[in-house]
């Protein structure tokens, strides 16, 4: 394997040595937990190469910056502006890639794929990188979660509900839930830099929801949980929203803004009682969470984990928990949330853009309308449209009582 040298520089300090091409792609991948610090990129790191003998990751990296090439190249990184340059034959960098994790379970090489924040930038050269080092500057982070979640949105709520329902106490207005909530998700907010609360939840869904998805893959393959992020990160205290938390912040809204039109009468002192609510509410489990409270299934996504659960959750009886628990072979069994519940309307869909809304809307009517032709036609009459292959474990004709079973 083939070496090159690695800088690496944080706001406080810059550091280097030569590295085996494999160590600094796990380090791109590692930008995928979004550290801050060396100190967090080591432990991100650690999700996919274990330090030996525990040493810690970079410790016996040198103070400073060295960008004279080293065997197969150079590759640098700047956590503060989020920056990548690497020129090395053996080594690609970009947003997308796939690193080596060890698998004593596999016969083959096992590659875990990553996808790095839109955040950062791949530059060609060395000129650029010191030129974006001196140019871009990020914004100082925010927590919008003290916004979405405190007494911004409450005092939003209640102002909200009193203006709608001042003249009708006790209103039955199917559409005043949805309307006020879609009104709090739409409005540009100053203390969001002019973001609205939707925006803010959609800016960072896909890439987390990629995330996600990877470190199941991880966990598949090598039967073991990859290491979370630790809760004192940075990349958690100041995380994106995934779908896991969109979604439960769509029925806490949902419960806030009904248990606020059923207790109109209430004195000034509602924000409070409010307040109060929404703690009993987010940290009280739910059989929809199999046992689990909405604020650990958001912590779980924050810290980058997903949500395992045994097969006797799954199943109920007990012989076949067994069978599907002997089946997967300690590859963990999953669940996650996808808003199937959320109501249709573009405010509380996923899509960043009405195009993209009205697009997929478009497609949906479209598929709707070939399958009723379809319907119609006989072609769904039949389970099955063709012959089964050979070894099929469906070999034998549908019996008469298959028919009346759906063909999915």
């Amino acid at each position: 394997m083939s070496n090159l040298r690695l800088n690496i520089t944080d706001a406080h300090q810059t550091i280097h040595h030569e590295v085996p091409t494999g160590f600094a792609e796990a380090v791109i991948a590692a930008l995928t937990a979004e550290p801050e610090t060396i100190r967090e990129l080591a432990t991100a790191l650690a999700r996919f190469i274990k330090p030996q003998d525990d040493t810690p990751h970079f410790a016996e990296f040198r103070n400073g910056k060295n960008f004279d090439p080293f065997d197969s190249g150079l590759a640098l990184i700047d956590l503060a502006a989020r920056i990548v340059f690497v020129n090395s034959p053996d080594l690609e960098s970009d947003h997308n890639g796939a690193v080596h994790v060890e698998c004593e379970f596999a016969e083959d090489e096992v590659y875990i794929p990553y996808r790095i924040s839109d955040d950062w930038l791949f530059v060609s050269s060395i000129a650029e990188f010191e030129k974006a080092q001196k140019v871009r500057i990020r914004p100082t982070l925010l927590d919008t979660r003290e916004i979405l979640y405190g007494r911004p949105l409450l005092e939003f709520l209640l102002e909200c509900i009193a203006r709608e329902c001042s003249d009708n106490t006790g209103s039955t207005d199917e559409h005043l839930v949805p309307r006020i909530h879609a009104k709090w998700l739409m409005t540009p907010r100053e203390d969001l830099r002019g973001m609205t609360p939707r925006e803010v939840l959609l800016e960072k869904r896909l890439f987390i929801t990629l995330e996600l998805q990877n470190r199941w893959l991880q966990w598949s393959f090598t039967k073991e949980c990859p290491a979370p992020l630790p809760a004192s990160s940075t990349a958690y205290r100041f995380s994106g929203f995934g779908t896991h938390e969109i979604v439960v912040y769509y029925e806490l809204i949902r419960y806030l803004l009904k248990e606020c039109i059923q207790n109109l009468a209430e004195p000034e002192s509602q924000c409070d009682r409010l307040d109060q609510l929404k703690s009993a509410w987010i940290n009280t489990s739910s059989e929809e969470y199999y046992g689990r409270t909405p604020s650990q299934i958001i912590q779980l996504e924050r810290r980058r984990l997903t949500m395992s659960m045994s097969t006797k959750q799954f199943l109920s009886d007990e012989d076949d928990a067994k069978e599907l628990e002997l089946l997967h072979l300690g590859t963990p069994m999953i669940f996650g949330l996808d808003g199937s519940n959320m109501d249709d309307e573009f405010e509380f869909s996923f899509h960043k853009t009405r195009e993209e809304y009205d697009e997929e809307e478009r497609r949906r009517i479209e598929f709707d309308q070939q399958f009723e032709l379809d319907y119609k036609a006989g072609k769904y009459d039949k389970p099955f449209d063709r012959e089964p292959l050979d070894d099929s474990p469906f070999d034998e004709s549908p019996t008469e009582s298959d028919d009346d079973d759906p063909p999915f």
